[in-house]
């Protein structure tokens, strides 16, 4: 089993690859935004990155920093049929605290400048605020603290990838990374 973390700001390509990795290679996706979100439904909140970001931090809060990682960790270890498996929307040091423990795990740092990440972010409308989002409200949400505590993350990353180019690059650079690995095992 490989396990990939990706980590990235806001509108970074994540999505994009996680998509690409579960058509090209079967993989099967994990995440924490896939838990908050379930969770925003569940209690029929807005699905605004500003709900979102609030329950993640009371949960921490009130459980620990790590009480999502522990779940992440455990659903993880419990599939026993996946190839590849992605972890999505990592943010803190405390998401991966469980996950790096795993042999199998490799965390990839996604990068793109910011205006290009905005434009991405309003094109695709992922979350119910994108669509009307201004670049000076993109740039605020940049302080909300699940957006802070990505930038020294970023720097931990075993690989990083350069989100600038065409998605033809971008899908190369995936593609290197997990011959890269695979040629190590």
């Amino acid at each position: 089993m490989i396990i990939l973390g990706l980590i990235a700001e806001m509108a970074g390509g994540k999505t994009t690859a996680a998509e690409y990795l579960k058509k090209r290679y079967g993989a099967v996706s994990y995440g924490f935004g896939i838990i908050m979100r379930d969770l925003v439904d569940r209690l029929h909140l807005a699905p605004s990155r500003e709900n979102l970001s609030y329950l993640s931090l009371d949960l921490r809060q009130r459980f620990g920093q790590d009480v999502l990682a522990k779940a992440m960790t455990e659903d993880i270890k419990a599939d026993t049929t996946s190839k590849m498996i992605i972890v999505e929307s990592i943010r803190r040091e405390e998401d991966i605290k469980f996950l790096k423990e795993l042999e199998s795990f490799h965390l990839i740092s996604l990068k793109a400048d910011m205006s290009l990440r905005y434009e991405r972010l309003v094109q695709r409308r992922e979350k119910a605020d994108d669509e009307h989002k201004t670049y000076e409200q993109f740039i605020k949400d940049h302080e909300l603290e699940t957006e802070l505590s990505i930038i020294p993350l970023l720097e931990k990353a075993e690989f990083t990838i350069d989100n600038s180019g065409t998605l033809d690059e971008f899908y190369a650079q995936l593609d290197k990374i997990i011959n890269q690995i695979q040629n190590k095992k």
